[in-house]
């Protein structure tokens, strides 16, 4: 019988219509170690929606309470209506019990979990950042095959990509998107070299202790 593997969060990123939640869906669906994190939102359920599965929804006023009490890793107002953000305990507490994460972020968010990396050691050890670079046609391209946004929407989500394509270069990893099989098989082939890291810190903690 193999040793369990040491237990990784990925933090994916990338500009929408990248593919990062079908990346992350993909993942846990096909490797049995990993679940998915679940995020925390102000905004209401929609039908089908279950608290606790697919986000912990939370009032506004509940959220402010988690923020006065630090108990975020990132948050984010969305569209400037709601808020979305991370908690510590849905990171934190699976870890410390051996449990592989993905989560798909804003990269602002993803600067929240590198600060929080830098004081927390078991996030540090565990963390591997991924960014999904997608060209431009192409990018275009699968925004409006989505048929939800209007043009005007479409630049908009196109000028926050640029933005965000400016700090790829500050990610672990980069997968440079073509399609959706070959994308999934550049981030098996990070997960093993976020594993080995993962592996070595831990090590090194051992022989330190």
């Amino acid at each position: 019988m193999s040793a369990p593997s040491t237990p990784v969060l990925l933090v994916i990123a990338g500009p929408a219509g990248s593919g990062k939640s079908t990346l992350c869906d993909r993942l846990v669906a096909e490797i049995p170690e990993f679940e998915r994190v679940v995020t925390t939102t102000t905004r209401a359920p929609r039908p089908g929606e279950i608290n606790g599965v697919h986000y912990h929804f939370l009032t506004p006023e509940q959220f402010d309470a988690g923020l006065a009490a630090q108990d975020f890793l990132e948050w984010a107002w969305v569209h400037g209506e709601r808020r979305y953000g991370t908690l510590k305990s849905s990171v934190l507490e699976p870890l410390a019990r051996g449990q592989s994460l993905v989560l798909s972020v804003d990269v602002q968010g993803v600067e929240s979990f590198r600060r929080a990396a830098r004081e927390n050691p078991l996030l540090g050890r565990r963390m591997t950042t991924v960014f999904i670079i997608v060209d431009h046609e192409r990018l275009v391209d699968r925004m409006r095959s989505r048929a939800q946004d209007h043009e005007d929407e479409i630049a908009g989500r196109m000028r926050t990509a640029e933005r965000e394509l400016r700090e790829a270069h500050t990610f672990d990893f980069i997968i440079e998107s073509r399609t959706r099989d070959e994308d999934f098989a550049a981030l098996l082939a990070i997960l093993e070299q976020a594993r080995a890291r993962a592996t070595a810190g831990q090590q090194g903690d051992a022989r330190s202790s």
